[in-house]
């Protein structure tokens, strides 16, 4: 279910040409991750953030992907995590048990001496969790006509394949022992 709903997700998701804006829906208490591509040989330096748009001119900062030689740092805020490969250049940020709040628009950044550019918009989406209805279960029989009982059929299974097993190792052992008479009669021709 978990895979249908993954995809599912994955087919909703789309492209806002007009404004260059990503669509990524998520499910209530689900997991999203946004990859933001980016130039490595223009941008490796440059440090990397996600921030949530409060209106227009405001962005507010969710969490900063530190540069590479500073791997101890965190980043992580909350649920939200990020993480920058700069070699690909790409930057992946996933958001873990969503909430309603969560909605709304990010951006992906990189800022160096002052100057912040945008990577990339993303439009958040964050849909109702859907609770699963449960299958009615098969009827099962109160009393079995059949002569053998369901768990009887394993045991057979076991017991042959423990039998050829054991066929095998005794095989086995027969070609060794054989090898090794062979070996030392040849020996002792050549010693005669």
């Amino acid at each position: 279910m978990e895979k249908l709903t993954h995809l599912i997700l994955l087919l909703l998701s789309a492209s806002c040409a007009a404004d260059n804006i990503t669509l990524v829906y998520g499910v209530e208490g689900g997991t999203i991750s946004i990859n933001c591509t980016y130039n490595p040989w223009q941008q490796r330096w440059r440090e990397k953030s996600w921030c949530k748009q409060i209106d227009e001119t405001k962005c507010q900062h969710v969490v900063s992907a530190h540069r590479f030689w500073l791997p101890f740092l965190k980043n992580r805020n909350g649920t939200t995590a990020i993480s920058d490969d700069v070699h690909k250049g790409v930057l992946t940020v996933t958001m873990k048990r969503l909430k309603k709040q969560d909605a709304g628009l990010y951006q992906c950044r990189t800022e160096y001496l002052g100057e912040t550019n945008t990577l990339q918009k993303v439009q958040v989406k964050v849909l109702t969790a859907v609770l699963e209805t449960q299958m009615p279960e098969e009827p099962r029989a109160v009393h079995s006509i059949s002569s053998i009982h369901p768990e009887a059929d394993f045991t057979v299974f076991y017991v042959f394949g423990g039998l050829l097993a054991v066929k095998l190792v005794v095989a086995v052992l027969i070609f060794l022992s054989l090898a090794r008479v062979a070996k030392t009669e040849r020996q002792r021709r050549t010693q005669a």
